[in-house]
């Protein structure tokens, strides 16, 4: 199975690099190029549609497909919960701890890489069981990283602050 994994469009939180769980809408970048990767990958056909339920994700994907409702929202396809974080910037972290593995930190009551790991393969497992060729997934940078390294490894220092990809970039696996 072929799972084509996307970040969302462009966000003002991602402008302005602050943690953002919450339910923020596309900027107007963010909708160009939404439409821009629809025009690349328009003749590619999906067998399934999943997505987010925050509503940049959800946004990106109805851009992305004209039949809405074939698109299946999952939770555990959300954000990384960033707890007390939220709407601070990224600065007030070391990101590198925060984004490592093997240091499990969180800040509050944030969502360790750990605990979004394992949801992230909750629902790589649950995919496994379906009869897909290929799949379209709409997410986030942070859950971005987690299928980055699933499929790849987890980098030997646990440091997955690099494995994330830039809004409505595309990375291709096989599951």
């Amino acid at each position: 199975m072929e799972l084509y994994v996307v970040r969302h469009g462009q966000t003002l939180s991602n402008v302005e690099k602050i943690y953002n769980y919450v339910n923020e809408d596309l900027n107007q970048a963010g909708i160009i190029q939404a439409h821009a990767l629809k025009e690349k990958i328009k003749d590619i056909t999906f067998d399934a549609v999943y997505s987010s339920p925050l509503l940049r994700a959800r946004h990106t994907a109805r851009i992305l497909n004209d039949n809405e409702d074939i698109i299946l929202y999952d939770e555990r396809l959300r954000e990384r919960e960033h707890g007390t974080l939220e709407g601070k910037p990224v600065t007030v972290t070391n990101r590198n701890d925060y984004w490592n593995y093997y240091k499990d930190a969180k800040d509050g009551n944030s969502e360790s890489v750990k605990e979004l790991f394992d949801r992230v393969k909750s629902f790589l497992d649950e995919l496994k069981t379906k009869d897909y060729q290929r799949v379209l997934i709409i997410t986030h940078n942070g859950v971005a990283r987690v299928f980055h390294a699933y499929f790849e490894g987890i980098p030997e220092d646990g440091n997955m602050l690099d494995l994330g990809i830039n809004n409505t970039e595309v990375k291709v696996y096989q599951l």
